[in-house]
């Protein structure tokens, strides 16, 4: 497995793509309310997307008819948009992507509509939390290994459980590259991380049991047993510096 290095100048045009996801999640989040649809929250991410000279990483992509993807309670990824009406008291998962010149940017947010109950709350912190942790065990010299055990101990210490089949990836000139960002240990070491290295790190927590199933659209990955899922993601690269996030504004 050949994983790219990247240069400066490829780190600054997929910096660009990431300004522009993070841009849609505010933008999406500040849309978020009940009465709106699902639909509505994508056009609205497609239109910025375009109007800011990108292209959206997920439209067409293996043919997924969004520009984002909107997760909802019990779904963990790749939720389709269209006509769902957002409704108090709903987990929401937002995951966008942007092409800028080539390069591309990957992110994604959990957020809940209104207050939300201790447990809920704590699903989404512990989440968050755990990209973080993942993030800053990212420096030049370590084991993705280290990436990995960092995010598994941050969701074991909030009591979650972790989505194992769905992992985080290299990313660069295409959304998915040949790396891959386990969110738990898997025991044999990995690869030592090198500047350069770019990759999205994305963990994806449930309050009940990890166990998941696709439905029947083909894409809607969902908990088995119907207990609610977050996702939190970012792009980000390994420099001489440490771990930089791509996908902020």
């Amino acid at each position: 497995m050949t994983i790219p290095r990247r240069s400066h100048q490829e780190i600054e045009l997929m910096r660009r793509a990431g300004r522009v996801v993070a841009d849609v999640l505010a933008l999406v989040e500040d849309e978020l309310r009940p009465g709106v649809t699902t639909a509505h929250l994508d056009a609205l991410a497609e239109d910025y997307i375009r109007k800011a000279g990108a292209k959206p990483s997920f439209k067409g992509y293996r043919g997924f008819p969004g520009s984002i993807c909107v997760s909802i309670d019990r779904e963990v990824v790749h939720g389709i948009p269209g006509k769902r009406v957002i409704e108090e008291g709903q987990v929401v998962s937002i995951d966008a992507g942007a092409i800028w010149q080539g390069y591309h940017g990957d992110a994604a947010r959990t957020f809940y509509v209104g207050k939300p109950p201790a447990d809920v709350a704590r699903l989404i912190d512990t989440t968050r939390l755990a990209l973080m942790a993942g993030i800053a065990a990212a420096v030049p010299g370590v084991d993705l290994e280290e990436v990995s055990g960092a995010v598994e101990d941050v969701a074991i210490e909030g009591r979650c459980d972790i989505v194992r089949p769905y992992v985080g990836h290299g990313i660069g000139t295409r959304m998915h590259e040949d790396l891959q960002v386990p969110n738990y240990r898997t025991g044999p070491r990995g690869i030592e991380l090198v500047p350069g290295l770019c990759m999205a790190i994305e963990p994806m927590l449930a309050l009940g049991s990890a166990d998941v199933e696709t439905l029947d659209d083909g894409w809607t990955v969902v908990t088995s047993d119907g207990s609610l899922a977050a996702h939190f993601e970012h792009t980000i690269a390994v420099t001489e510096n440490g771990p930089v996030i791509l996908t902020t504004a």
